[in-house]
């Protein structure tokens, strides 16, 4: 569960000069809400999409990279923390010595849904991703094993949902080759 934390309003620059490396945030209209610690499971798949990501980038030769835990502001006050990002290496390159929050929006964006997250990453997340520009968003659901996979299209997510043994396509990786039923092993016994 998400919890506001702190009642008074931070600006996004004070939210990225917060020092609480032990917790993580994200920052809603001022307000900073704490974000539950992910799960076993959230971080195994989170791991194989990125290390699934990280190889289609080095195989494309891209000047990319995919991150997890990063953030990206999504409004005036609004930083989310994206499961993971896709980003150009060169932008990365111009936070090394700072808090690494996004000011433009990555090439693909993922979230991992919890049970309290449910919400956030099917409404909100969609809404301020849109907003932004993110031309691609995964939502991933273990607990209803889909993948939704948002595409940009004249300013409105286009929506396809995948199941069991479906092959996901991405415009971002047109060649990927992963499966729903293969993401969900990962963090299956």
């Amino acid at each position: 569960m998400t919890a506001i934390v702190d009642t008074r309003r931070l600006s996004f620059e004070e939210y990225c000069q917060l020092d609480d490396s032990d917790r993580r945030y994200e920052l809603v209209n001022g307000e900073l809400r704490l974000m539950n610690p992910p799960t076993g499971r959230h971080f195994l798949i989170a791991g194989f999409l990125q290390e699934t990501f990280k190889d289609e980038i080095k195989r494309l030769q891209h000047p990319w990279t995919c991150l997890q835990g990063a953030g990206v502001r999504t409004g005036l006050a609004k930083s989310r923390l994206p499961d993971l990002i896709v980003v150009p290496t060169e932008a990365v390159m111009e936070l090394l010595d700072r808090s690494a929050v996004f000011q433009t929006a990555p090439f693909l964006a993922v979230e991992i849904v919890s049970p309290s997250s449910s919400v956030d990453d099917y409404r909100y997340k969609r809404s301020e991703y849109g907003a932004i520009e993110i031309p691609e968003y995964w939502i991933v659901d273990a607990r209803d094993r889909k993948v939704t996979v948002l595409c940009l299209e004249e300013g409105f997510y286009e929506e396809t949902i995948y199941t069991d043994n479906d092959a996901i396509s991405s415009k971002l990786f047109p060649e990927l080759d992963v499966t729903v039923d293969r993401i969900f092993q990962i963090g299956e016994k």
